[in-house]
């Protein structure tokens, strides 16, 4: 048994020191003009432990989001550290770290392999599209969430289930509801898993997961409004019909794959194509359906490969724009469906290895493996390490984002904001009207440019002779 604990303990430690060899930069890195001055520098309910305070942490919405697990973590980080940036990103190194062990855990469980946790953890861990998540400190609710519904599936995802195990398992999704409302899918996974893996008889598990269900179902319902009432986003997407939205959709989803096999481009924000796309999607379309063939092939072999893809699919779902919100895609977006997709790849890799080393010592094809692993989790700490400055700053932020998204308004007026915020006024207002003239703008865009340009000194005329008209 010690043995056992040994090795669980050097695996621990030997995920680790990468992760934090990896993040640990991020400490030097200031706040950014991107929801950091809604969350946390103008934030009032995290000056002090007032009962004011404290009720309004509870019950207010918060930068689109209703999230006051979160808001009350930058409540202690502000008691702590005041307005010191590096306190924060400590805090989000150190969630981002169990939310590995906790990967590492329920991957071993399900899988009852080493490389497979391990190879799954590691690159959760150290994978550059996780850099938004870390690195950045309003996405802070991303990382409590993600702890919380780990937890949640190490305790409720186990062979000894006791109604004990399904009381921390509410509790502990009420807990990541009350981060992040993503949470909300949390109840149909673990449905699936009782129904594909456990073989519960599907009314039984209904009711199982119906106060479970109906605690998703009322946060909901209580944020879902707040996502479109700000602006900030990007909205060009807002007035596409369903099927519009699916045939985006089907290319974004190809997108994420290979954002995580090969991430070569990320970035903040993305300006994914939502018209003239009828071959991506046709090509696409047809991918899903070879690989959803492939999977209920082997359902009944493989049920874990069919419960993970169903898994993947529902992490998903509510940033695919069927609850309209103000962005497309995000790196963050990945954060937890990335676990699946590594999962998943891991396993393939094992199975086949298993097959084609056969004749090998598994004590050997276990340390081909685990090379194999440890060398592509390198190459992916050493992207990660040359991305991960990006978000060290808000004018390295968005100059780099210009010079990938330079349509998009919104990385225009950011940068502008930016340069005004450190007493650079000409050039501000320079790259303002600059966009107001190039870009396409919709109507909340283009009054809020307008009305900032005013508040720095730029009259409607100038603003007009500057443009010669501006596109709406």
């Amino acid at each position: 048994m010690w043995k056992t604990r040994l090795q669980q303990i050097l695996c621990l430690i030997s995920l680790l020191v990468p992760a934090i060899a990896t993040w640990w930069t991020a400490i030097s890195f200031d706040f950014i003009n991107w929801d950091d001055p809604s969350y946390i520098l103008s934030n009032s309910l995290i000056r002090g432990w007032s009962l004011e305070n404290l009720s309004g942490i509870c019950t207010e919405t918060v930068t689109r989001n209703y999230a006051p697990i979160t808001i009350f973590s930058y409540l202690v980080d502000h008691t702590i550290w005041g307005l010191q940036p590096a306190g924060y990103h400590l805090s989000n190194i150190i969630g981002h770290c169990i939310c590995g062990m906790l990967v590492y855990v329920l991957v071993s469980r399900l899988t009852g392999s080493a490389f497979v946790a391990w190879t799954t953890a590691m690159l959760f861990l150290v994978h550059p599209v996780q850099v938004e998540t870390v690195a950045w400190v309003s996405s802070r609710k991303g990382i409590l969430s993600g702890i919380f519904m780990l937890w949640a599936l190490v305790v409720r995802l186990r062979s000894d289930l006791q109604p004990k195990h399904d009381a921390w398992y509410i509790g502990l999704l009420i807990a990541a509801l009350l981060s992040k409302a993503l949470a909300v899918v949390l109840p149909p996974i673990v449905f699936l898993y009782d129904v594909l893996i456990r073989r519960d008889r599907i009314s039984d598990a209904i009711v199982r997961q119906f106060i479970p269900g109906l605690i998703s179902l009322l946060l909901l319902l209580h944020t879902t409004g707040a996502q479109n009432t700000v602006m900030g986003g990007v909205r060009g997407h807002m007035n596409l019909s369903l099927a519009e939205i699916v045939a985006v959709d089907i290319t974004i989803l190809w997108q994420y794959i290979g954002m995580m096999i090969w991430p070569a481009d990320l970035c903040v924000l993305y300006d994914p194509p939502t018209a003239g796309i009828a071959l991506p999607v046709i090509v696409g379309s047809i991918g899903w359906l070879i690989v959803g063939a492939v999977i209920w092939r082997y359902r009944r072999e493989a049920p874990l490969l069919l419960w993970a893809a169903a898994t993947w699919l529902l992490l998903l779902f509510p940033v695919l724009n069927f609850f309209r919100i103000t962005t497309l895609m995000n790196d963050r977006y990945l954060y937890l469906p990335c676990i699946v997709f590594f999962g998943v790849v891991a396993a393939l890799v094992e199975h086949v290895a298993s097959l084609l080393m056969r004749r090998w010592k598994a004590e050997l094809r276990t340390a081909v493996l685990m090379f194999c692993s440890l060398i592509i989790s390198l190459a992916a700490c050493r992207r990660t390490t040359e991305y991960l400055p990006v978000f060290g700053e808000s004018e390295r932020l968005w100059t780099y984002a210009m010079e990938r998204c330079p349509q998009l308004v919104v990385v225009r007026i950011q940068m502008a904001l930016t340069l005004y915020d450190r007493g650079r006024t000409e050039e501000a207002i320079e790259v303002m009207e600059t966009a107001l003239r190039e870009c396409e703008t919709d109507e909340l865009d283009r009054r809020r440019m307008v009305r900032t340009l005013e508040r720095w000194g730029v009259s409607s005329s100038q603003q007009h002779a500057s443009s010669g008209g501006t596109k709406s």
